[in-house]
């Protein structure tokens, strides 16, 4: 530990720019507008990662259309439902605190970022189907998804998704549908966010700026920050730092020489997307239909066909196809990020994971080895009359899974953020993937009680916390009675008009 140079230059720094950072940066200075921020980003750009329009699936994962939330079955021969109405309940408070900051004109143009695009589970085969009747059964029975619909009905899911059944075989075939979910825009929300708060008075953001370094002093944390513009480095103190980077935050984290961290490391995945323009295809499907993961793929590849709207116009895609890679980052990355990431404390951990998990080795190399037929094949598990001309590949964003030890063993996380804080609740980092950017709010409101106890102990902060996010307090899971249930849906409706998302 080392003494930094007087007084900290800022309360709070945020290294990356991608959704957990602008969120949390916004809860914060929302909360106390007297907090000092900057936010630091390696890119020309704001957002230009995993948080990119182009780079993940867009779906506002509320657990609604996702089958691979509720992969299993009970003791009781039905499938379980509890991620699903978890996951529903953490995007509601995001969606709550989105919604309170188009109120008050920290960002405007809501459909700029998020729309309403009903969200579908699409089965076949009567396996698949009995697996779909038992998911319907278990979360319409909540609250949350009383809305769902259910049909083995070909006709029915043809004026859902006409793509869906146009050429299919006979064979068993179900779906289920919420007209409320949402297709969002995580880079546009991101980079409306960050710009808010840059323009707060104590507040700034930096593109083409590189964290190369943390170190500890007696107040926080000195950080070393790389000028990629001007070629030069300084160094910037705070209190509290925040490593939203991405597949980037674990090198840092193992730069900056925390111990919570020991045993970490990092399995990165690339992404691409078969992509559609074509006005009459694409204005055939309105919906994100989501199926089955096949085989050995990891969660984050389970197929779907969804609608998008990005730059201002409407498309369509389907994948994720996974690759192979050893990069961490997909544009500041580099093929070094893998193998420099094993560490003494964490080559164990690493090995087993790969030993552990050959079927996924091979699932991702074959993926990223295959033909554009072979990728055509899957497509057309979902939309049979799909023809090659009418598609192209693009390259996606990396997600890196963390890995770490779990009673004695080591494993890839597949579902969750994981959340690591040091001791003195100094620093706090995010790694792993979905449902990540869809349920940031609850995430980066878990960061500021851990890290920010004391600021948000004041009743002043309580009441701006209320308003911001009116269930933070709450347990929705658990709803019951009409009251409880009237409220929710009030507190839904709400958020839902200040997004302009309808229901119809």
């Amino acid at each position: 530990m080392k003494g930094c140079s007087g007084q900290a230059d800022a309360d709070v720094i945020l290294i990356g720019s991608g959704v957990m950072s602008a969120n949390l940066g916004a809860l914060l200075k929302s909360i106390d507008p007297t907090l000092k921020i900057e936010l630091y980003e390696v890119t020309g750009e704001l957002a230009q990662e995993s948080s990119n329009g182009w780079n993940n699936a867009g779906t506002g994962h509320a657990g609604i259309c996702e089958v691979s939330y509720t992969p299993d079955w009970g003791e009781d021969g039905k499938v379980k439902v509890g991620k699903a109405i978890e996951i529903f309940e953490e995007f509601e408070q995001t969606k709550q605190f989105w919604a309170y900051a188009v109120r008050e004109g920290m960002i405007d143009k809501p459909s700029e970022f998020i729309n309403a695009v009903p969200h579908v589970s699409f089965v076949y085969g009567q396996e698949q189907v009995d697996f779909l009747k038992s998911r319907y059964e278990g979360m319409s029975a909540h609250p949350f998804f009383s809305e769902m619909e259910y049909t083995e009905d070909r006709e029915e899911i043809r004026e859902w998704a006409p793509l869906l059944i146009e050429g299919r075989e006979d064979m068993p075939v179900a779906a289920t549908r919420v007209l409320a979910g949402t297709d969002v825009n995580f880079g546009d929300l991101s980079r409306k966010l960050i710009e808010w708060l840059g323009s707060q008075e104590g507040c700034a953001f930096h593109t083409r700026h590189r964290v190369t370094d943390l170190n500890r002093c007696e107040e926080g944390w000195e950080l070393k920050v790389r000028d990629l513009k001007q070629g030069k480095t300084f160094r910037r103190s705070a209190s509290f730092v925040f490593i939203g980077a991405g597949g980037g935050s674990l090198q840092l984290l193992q730069k900056a020489g925390v111990s919570e961290i020991k045993g970490y490391g990092g399995f990165p995945i690339g992404g691409q997307w078969l992509i559609c323009e074509k006005p009459e295809i694409v204005e055939k499907h309105e919906a994100k239909v989501y199926g089955l993961s096949p085989g050995a793929a990891p969660t984050m590849a389970v197929p779907h066909l969804d609608s998008r709207f990005l730059e201002g116009k409407k498309a369509l895609l389907f994948g994720p196809y996974a690759a192979w890679t050893t990069k961490f980052l997909h544009k500041g990355g580099s093929f070094w990020d893998l193998p420099g990431s094993i560490k003494l404390h964490n080559w164990l951990t690493l090995l087993k994971v790969g030993i552990g998990n050959l079927p996924l080795v091979r699932y991702l190399v074959q993926q990223g080895l295959q033909s554009m037929n072979t990728r055509l094949k899957e497509l057309r598990n979902f939309y049979p009359e799909a023809k090659a001309e009418d598609w192209k590949l693009i390259d996606a964003g990396i997600r890196v899974q963390a890995i770490k030890k779990e009673d004695g063993d080591a494993g890839i996380v597949h579902f969750g953020t994981e959340v690591v804080t040091t001791a003195d609740k100094s620093v706090s980092s995010l790694l792993g993937a979905s449902p990540g950017a869809s349920v940031c709010v609850n995430i980066v409101l878990e960061v500021a009680r851990k890290c920010f106890g004391e600021l948000l102990a004041g009743e002043d902060a309580r009441a701006r916390l209320k308003k911001m996010i009116p269930t933070h307090d709450v347990d929705l899971r658990s709803i019951d009675g009409e009251g409880e249930i009237a409220e929710y849906r009030e507190w839904s409706r709400s958020a839902e008009e200040a997004l302009g998302l309808k229901k119809d």
